[in-house]
């Protein structure tokens, strides 16, 4: 009997090691080290390839989405008489940053082939009478939310650009854009108030997102107002947030990461200490140096909506290297965004115009980021 014992007492003792040699080998295997993706560059070369995009669309017309609440027989106008600045590029989103794609290309390389065209398609586009014509369309009764807030984000990042950019065609392009602007401004302060739950989707009305590019703005040109009703706003929704579920990420037709989009937002308005803390609760699953995040794979470049997918790798790039800037503890995560750029960049040069006509930004701000 007791040498039956003994050997049972072996078999399971052998049967504990072997499972836990197991486990140790499956534990190495997940941490493999990630294959480091060479940091992109954004060079004159590429820089030209990326300008032809928004070139291509900015005067062109159709086909056209314009996302307009009819208030009667009269409202039924084409594109170009509605919005005379930014009726190319599909919408009118998709306009404005295409036109903030070339500024900040000019801004960067005064080189490029066509710097000259494309000041004069600029100057011809964000006219003193175009700009009055915008801000009109705002005020007409069905349109006081149009665009809210991802065209109004974009058209503050716009701002934010020409301001940053010393050039006589910018300063001539940024007093004839402001009344624009500050309409924007006014409405985001008039909004944000008003606003009791955050969007936390992966579309363009998520509000993270919506708050990050025109805090940028409001920064930059020292908007006092602007910077208080965003941060107010912010830390409201999202100072206490926990465990983002990043494993839910991405939905089918996001170009927007909810997740990161709150991460990068925060990183902005906390001190950097007060952040780290914040972020550990958030996503304690970054500081992990073997942490690996899949870029969104694309079936389908010609579908409008699927190519989203495209849109969510450069965002998240963005955000990821927002979030590195000035943490080495969480440098690991700059080669993730590093391999969410690879996956997509090649993918827009001669793209489905569904693509095409407003990936060239996100690539842009992706690469411009990376530089942090």
């Amino acid at each position: 009997m007791k040498k039956l014992i003994v050997l049972l007492a072996l078999i399971v003792l052998t049967n504990c090691n072997s499972k836990g040699e197991e486990k140790q080998e499956i534990n190495k295997k997940e941490h493999v080290k990630p294959v480091e993706v060479k940091a992109p560059k954004l060079d004159l070369e590429q820089a030209n390839k990326l300008a032809e995009l928004p070139l291509h669309c900015m005067n062109m017309e159709y086909p056209n989405r314009l996302s307009q609440t009819l208030g009667n027989d009269q409202d039924l106008l084409p594109p170009r008489t509605l919005h005379p600045a930014f009726y190319g590029c599909f919408d009118w989103h998709s306009s404005v940053h295409g036109h903030w794609s070339l500024v900040s290309l000019l801004k960067q390389f005064p080189d490029l082939d066509k710097a000259e065209e494309i000041k004069t398609r600029l100057l011809a586009n964000i006219s003193k009478e175009n700009i009055e014509a915008e801000v009109a369309y705002f005020h007409r009764k069905h349109n006081t939310s149009y665009e809210r807030t991802y065209g109004w984000t974009w058209l503050l990042k716009l701002a934010e650009e020409l301001h940053t950019w010393d050039d006589d065609t910018a300063r001539t392009l940024e007093q004839n854009l402001k009344p624009l602007t500050d309409l924007i401004c006014n409405k985001y302060i008039e909004y944000l108030p008003k606003l009791n739950y955050a969007l936390r989707v992966g579309t363009h009305t998520n509000t993270a997102f919506g708050l990050s590019f025109a805090y940028d703005y409001a920064e930059t040109v020292n908007h006092e107002a602007l910077k208080k009703a965003i941060k107010d706003r912010a830390l409201f929704f999202f100072k206490n947030d926990e465990n983002c579920p990043m494993s839910w990420e991405p939905s089918g037709s996001d170009f927007l990461s909810p997740c990161l989009e709150e991460a990068a937002l925060m990183k902005r308005l906390l001190p950097l200490e007060e952040y780290k803390i914040w972020l550990t609760a958030f996503l304690p699953q970054l500081k992990d140096e073997n942490y690996s995040l899949e870029p969104g794979i694309v079936s389908d470049r010609t579908d409008g909506h699927l190519v989203h997918l495209d849109g969510v790798n450069f965002s998240r790039a963005w955000n990821l290297y927002e979030i590195t800037n000035g943490l080495p503890e969480y440098t690991h995560l700059k080669n993730i965004a590093n391999q969410h750029i690879k996956y997509s960049l090649p993918s827009i040069f001669g793209d489905d115009y569904m693509g095409g006509h407003w990936l060239g930004s996100f690539a842009i701000y992706a690469l411009n980021t990376s530089k942090l």
